[in-house]
């Protein structure tokens, strides 16, 4: 019987390098008593499986059926044991806690002064690298210790004590609000994209203003003002206002350009950072900016003394591969860009367990959009049926509405027109159904839909006509966003002055280059 690859134990397994796997084997052996223990045994079997299979396990007579629940968990636990011992895999937060644990035996065992000289330590590191909810912790328990510890310089140690918690209190509620706000604006952005309407817009105004704490941004830290540019962020890509989202997205990158030793400690936070610059000059058509953010970045995470795991890994290569897409859209350099298509495929597969299906989807768009561009409309249409096919795919609908527009255009484009009603009637039905039914795919679908009584010579005025209609929304505050996702207008250009796609957006990137 072979299991479901997700049991947990066996994806820790397989998460494994090389190197943590030889470092498990020795603590297991220096433990001594249980280098035959059964828990080395299973872990043993599952370490040569491709899948998880249970059966397999249960024939090896290593466990009975009844026995193995526990036996899971019981290695679980000891291989995450394993890892937090091991050097590779430490950073500043698990050294604090080891400190912390450190004077917790140290306090009970009585030895107050000892104790406190850990905790004072460990606060300095906390405070230093912006852990400010673990240093809250620390003060908590040096009150504590204090009040059995008693000394000559109690007033002065407790009047300290109470100041240091007080702000502590005061910068975590603020980034405990800040935070609440910017995940939820995320969740918005995930669900349905970018405002649709004034009243879109307003409803999302109105929640800015009222979660949005009133702090000068002048009187916070490092980390205050992280999550201060990331909700304001996140506010300006919900309203399509991509210059504040640069504004804001560059002040994010910035603290860490005043502070490069925090990119040690919160290197997601820089990853993502630049991301969303990288989209901001995407969106702004600011190439040169775009060219130098993107190599700057790629050279800095390319580094020797970058830090290293396998969720940076992961992160690393969704955002270089996701901006050296758009990077070939900018310049209307379709064929290069194909070129990077296998290498695309094959980084989803090495870090398939680690990427949402999201930004899966995301990929599979950029690339639908690559063969485009580049005149392949049938694998074009390949990839995306992966998106309007897809079971789990729960976000973003505003993709899945621009993946079905772009599939109908493909089909025209190939001439796999003879399901083209059915396909429009489904289209037009699932956009009703998301209320994404705005002016420019309306009529997209109108045109599509009049092709069949179009004569040939009429073809050209028909583009021309439809080509007239759209310019008119280029600039619109809600109807640009289309724009975002399918580049409609140099499509239809391409077809009137006879020429690709891809030349067309090349000599419109040449022009704004000079």
């Amino acid at each position: 019987m072979t299991i479901n690859s997700k049991d947990n134990l066996f994806v820790l397994i397989k998460s494994l390098s090389k190197s943590e796997k030889r470092q498990f084997k020795l603590y297991v052996g220096r433990l001594g008593v249980n280098t035959d223990s059964k828990f080395l045994s299973l872990f043993n079997i599952l370490e040569k499986q491709k899948e998880y299979d249970e059966k397999q396990v249960l024939d090896s007579g290593v466990v009975k059926k009844s026995q193995l629940s526990n036996l899971k968990a019981h290695l679980y636990k000891q291989l995450l044991v394993s890892l937090r011992l091991n050097p590779a895999v430490q950073n500043t937060r698990i050294q604090i806690r080891e400190q912390l644990d450190f004077a917790t035996i140290l306090y009970q065992k009585g030895l107050y002064r000892q104790s406190l000289k850990i905790l004072d330590k460990a606060k300095s590191i906390a405070l230093e690298q912006e852990e400010k909810n673990m240093a809250f912790e620390i003060v908590e328990f040096e009150k504590h210790i204090e009040t059995q510890f008693i000394t000559r310089s109690i007033p002065r140690r407790a009047e300290e004590l109470v100041q240091q918690t007080t702000r502590l209190s005061e910068l975590n509620h603020l980034t405990s609000t800040l935070s609440n706000l910017s995940i939820n604006l995320y969740g918005m952005m995930l669900k349905v994209g970018y405002v649709r309407s004034d009243q879109d817009l307003k409803r999302v105004q109105d929640y800015f203003e009222r979660h949005l704490p009133a702090f000068d941004v002048n009187d916070m830290d490092f980390r205050e003002k992280l999550w201060w540019y990331k909700t304001h962020l996140w506010y300006s890509f919900l309203t399509q206002d991509f210059l504040s989202s640069y504004k804001f997205s560059s002040k994010w990158v910035s603290l860490f350009t005043a502070s490069p030793e925090m990119i040690h400690t919160h290197p997601v936070f820089y990853i993502k950072g630049n991301h969303y610059l990288l989209e901001s000059l995407f969106f702004l058509k600011y190439h040169t900016q775009f060219k130098q953010v993107l190599h700057e970045f790629i050279q800095t995470t390319a580094r020797e003394d970058f830090p290293n795991n396998d969720n940076l890994k992961a992160l690393i290569f969704l955002y270089t591969e996701l901006n050296k897409l758009n990077s070939f859209f900018i310049e209307g350099d379709f064929s290069n860009g194909l070129r990077h298509v296998n290498d695309i495929l094959r980084g989803i597969e090495t870090h398939k367990d680690l990427i949402d299906e999201h930004h899966v989807m995301l990929l599979h768009y950029k690339i639908a959009c690559l063969y485009f561009g580049n005149g392949d409309h049938r694998n074009c249409i390949r990839h995306l049926e992966l998106i309007i096919k897809s079971k789990k795919l729960k976000m973003r609908e505003d993709l899945m509405c621009f993946a079905r527009v772009l599939s109908l255009v493909a089909h025209y484009e190939s001439g796999q027109d003879y399901h083209l009603e059915v396909q429009l009637k489904q289209t037009y039905k699932f956009l009703l159904k998301m209320n994404d039914l705005h002016s420019v795919q309306n009529e997209m679908l109108k045109f599509l839909r009049n092709l069949g009584g179009i004569f040939p010579g009429e073809l050209r005025a028909e583009f021309q006509k439809l080509y007239n209609n759209l310019k008119q929304y280029e600039h619109h505050p809600y109807e640009k966003r289309a724009f975002l996702y399918l580049d409609v207008l140099s499509w239809l250009e391409a077809h009137l002055q006879n020429k690709t796609v891809g030349e067309v957006i090349r000599e419109k990137y040449l022009q704004l280059s000079r």
